[in-house]
């Protein structure tokens, strides 16, 4: 999952158990929707990724720098998790948005199609509700 500033999921994937998180952030990224702005063109990318210790691959750096994303993913060995921490809240908070639904915290579903599904419904109601309304 992909999720903006804010906490608001842009992009949901489902993948393999046993698949490591990193092999899917160049999918992820590469199917965010356009973003409509108040002025100019639709951004088709964020401004920058922050992502953690388990996402510290050149590849990765790389696939974000030609895309003109800031990469801010801390080093192993080199950053400490608190930096990161300040941000990360947010994705772990919008996690937890996501255990709210029943469905979505044990695994029922055999098909992964039918979870995939879910998951989009959860993360379409979960935007409607944290979006602001017009009264």
């Amino acid at each position: 999952m992909l999720a903006d500033a804010e906490g608001l999921p842009l992009v949901v994937a489902v993948s393999g158990a046993n698949l490591h998180d990193s092999h899917a952030l160049i999918p992820l990224v590469a199917s965010i929707p356009a973003i409509r702005c108040l002025r100019g063109q639709r951004r088709r990318r964020p401004a920058k990724l922050r992502a953690d210790k388990a996402y510290d691959q050149q590849g990765l750096r790389r696939f974000l720098r030609r895309r003109r994303i800031g990469v801010r993913i801390a080093r192993r060995g080199v950053d400490s998790t608190e930096r990161l921490g300040r941000h990360r809240w947010k994705i772990e908070r919008t996690i937890a948005w996501f255990d709210g639904y029943r469905r979505l915290t044990v695994r029922y579903e055999r098909n992964g199609l039918n979870f995939l599904g879910f998951l989009c419904l959860a993360a379409a109601i979960t935007c409607w509700k944290k979006l602001p309304h017009p009264t």
